[in-house]
């Protein structure tokens, strides 16, 4: 007698950024979820509805759990530090050659601001805000900040 093996199935996670108040069905979202059997316009309305109060074109990194049964659910972290550091430096883009060409510049303010609002995250929360700043000045010099 043959034995049949149990067809194990696993929740799929996609991780995504996505613009806030501005997903769409089209790529790369829509693809990605229709591969999967999710309705792209369904996610894309609850997405754009949960992202409302963030201002449109903020980049959301994403991460989408799709289930065995095609239902999904999502969570959606806060901007990248590298958002938040261009936009108070008032940039379009980072140094095509950090560590000898600088951009733009920010002040300390501007550092514990971003260090306020990234303390927020979940793998922020054990780190002290001085560590924090740390990270942001760290990352700041790698996008051609001073």
């Amino acid at each position: 007698m043959a034995k049949v093996a149990a067809k194990t199935v696993k929740n799929v996670q996609i991780k995504c950024m996505v613009p806030a108040v501005k997903a769409t069905p089209s790529p790369p979202i829509g693809p990605a979820l229709g591969q999967r059997g999710v309705k792209a316009i369904d996610f894309c309305k609850q997405f754009n509805e949960r992202t409302k109060d963030y201002e449109p074109e903020t980049p959301i990194p994403t991460i989408i759990t799709i289930k065995p049964d095609r239902t999904f659910t999502f969570v959606t972290k806060l901007p990248p530090t590298t958002w938040f550091l261009k936009r108070a430096a008032r940039v379009e883009k980072g140094a095509s050659k950090p560590g000898s060409e600088i951009v733009g510049k920010i002040s300390l303010k501007h550092v514990y601001e971003i260090a306020l609002i990234k303390q927020q995250q979940d793998n922020m929360r054990d780190i002290g805000l001085k560590g924090i700043c740390k990270s942001i000045i760290a990352t700041a010099k790698s996008v051609g900040i001073q």
